[in-house]
């Protein structure tokens, strides 16, 4: 069998790793960190995790990037520079990665200082991440589909564990380049794990990020995803990625959200979280519909008219006018505990 690397090399256009790129760094309030050299062997001699070394180690398995995966590869190593920033990773730091593909991030995490446990479903990036950070007892990979994966019960484990030699880590992060297909899963499997993670970080879509974090009210874009983490998390758009830094190149461009998670003392005050999600996902189930219609399940119209009134709201209220706090109050008048 012919090597894919001719190929693979051929269908890659150049990519600028200056930290001065003004279209990565056009949203981004840090100062970019000092430069390391990483290397995707982990030798003592290490050169930037760039497209050729990505591409080297795809050919080394005799792998090409899976559609259904969503794979795309980062290859501009100041990126993973700035993903490890945004979460503030520090030495003795435990970082989940998901899908962690040809171990370039990975590897910033541990030059970091952080001890990281990564989930892959792809077998075979899981073996090649494996034996690339075999010489360190920092790393652990979990060949495992991430969504039906028992992440909690991974984490306390690997918090025990290292809880037994130091007193840090309390908390842990997360960190990862997810495949865009499966961000809105990973999102609502993840915030409300405030009592494990202190803090998350995605690279998402472009456009996902932006309806994550700055969504408005009375606009197409205000869906039931804004009000679940608003409540589990504080979120900011930390900087946008050019498209060009991945392989193979998606038709969107990327950008890095970090949640700040709160704890369970934290969240808004409602009798059940499992009833006022349904409530607000019944609510936007009919968007264009007037809530007194789309609740009158719960309670009587009138009912709830008097209670959008009571909690400052219009009798007429749709849900894209509802803040988080308005669905609190409204949850907390008209829901049977």
């Amino acid at each position: 069998m012919k090597s894919a690397t001719p190929n693979l090399l051929q269908s890659l256009p150049p990519i600028s790793v200056s930290p001065r790129n003004p279209s990565l760094l056009a949203h981004n309030s840090l100062t970019s960190p000092p430069k390391r050299t990483l290397d995707i062997t982990c030798a003592s001699k290490r050169s930037p995790d760039d497209y050729h070394a990505t591409l080297k180690a795809l050919n080394s398995r005799d792998r090409r990037p899976r559609k259904s995966l969503g794979q795309h590869y980062m290859l501009n190593d100041e990126i993973n520079e700035q993903l490890v920033a945004s979460a503030n990773v520090e030495e003795g730091d435990l970082v989940l990665e998901i899908g962690p593909g040809t171990g370039s991030l990975t590897n910033v995490l541990i030059d970091a200082g952080a001890t990281v446990l990564a989930i892959e479903k792809d077998a075979h990036m899981a073996a090649l991440v494996r034996e690339r950070f075999a010489d360190t007892n920092r790393f652990k990979v979990l060949q495992e589909d991430f969504i039906k994966c028992h992440i909690r019960s991974h984490m306390l484990s690997m918090l025990e564990s290292m809880g037994s030699l130091s007193e840090k880590p309390r908390y842990a992060k997360v960190v990862a380049n997810i495949p865009f297909n499966i961000s809105t899963d990973v999102i609502k499997q993840l915030l409300p794990m405030g009592d494990i993670f202190s803090e998350i970080v995605l690279l998402l879509q472009d456009e996902t990020a932006l309806r994550l974090v700055e969504s408005s009210l009375r606009t197409s874009e205000y869906r039931p995803i804004n009000i679940f983490v608003n409540f589990y998390s504080d979120p900011e758009y930390k900087f946008k990625v050019p498209r060009s830094n991945f392989f193979p190149q998606p038709k969107v461009d990327a950008a890095v959200v970090r949640f700040k998670l709160k704890q369970a003392v934290d969240y808004p005050a409602v009798s059940s979280t499992k009833s006022f999600f349904s409530m607000v996902n019944s609510a936007f189930n009919g968007k264009r519909k007037m809530l007194r219609k789309s609740l009158q399940h719960i309670c009587t119209p009138v009912e709830i008219e008097e209670a959008l009134q009571n909690v400052g709201c219009l009798a007429t209220s749709r849900p894209e006018e509802l803040t988080l706090d308005d669905f609190v109050n409204l949850h907390n008048s008209i829901v049977r505990a």
